[in-house]
């Protein structure tokens, strides 16, 4: 079974920086895509960024082209998503997905799900 622990979250000022960490089981780690989306209260979960199983394909959403930038390093079972010049509409909960099939960029296409963790930007 994989399980996926997001981790880095928390609260910064407009125009600053976060690095977003997913920490994952299993020793199949590589034979996954690995994606980020985010959900704000009362509205849908939307993806973020996406990248595929060895590293060498990105993909992200048009909001967070050119400030956030997805990683992975299939040694420690990680993926990463930095996070620059943050803005208020980038506050949600983050979560991190596995995807099987590839660099998928819908949610059903993602198997496994973290918990989510909380990104808060203030004006």
């Amino acid at each position: 079974q994989v399980q996926l622990v997001e981790s880095g979250g928390g609260l910064v000022q407009a125009g600053g920086s976060l690095r977003l960490s997913c920490a994952a089981s299993g020793r199949t780690f590589s034979s996954y895509g690995m994606g980020w989306f985010r959900q704000a209260p009362g509205k849908e979960r939307e993806f973020v960024a996406a990248i595929s199983r060895s590293g060498a394909s990105t993909y992200y959403a048009d909001p967070v082209k050119g400030r956030f930038t997805i990683s992975r390093d299939n040694a420690k079972n990680t993926v990463h998503l930095q996070m620059n010049s943050l803005k208020p509409e980038d506050t949600a909960v983050y979560y991190c997905a596995a995807d099987p099939r590839g660099l998928g960029i819908r949610l059903v296409e993602y198997d496994y799900w973290g918990q989510g963790t909380q990104v808060t930007v203030s004006s």
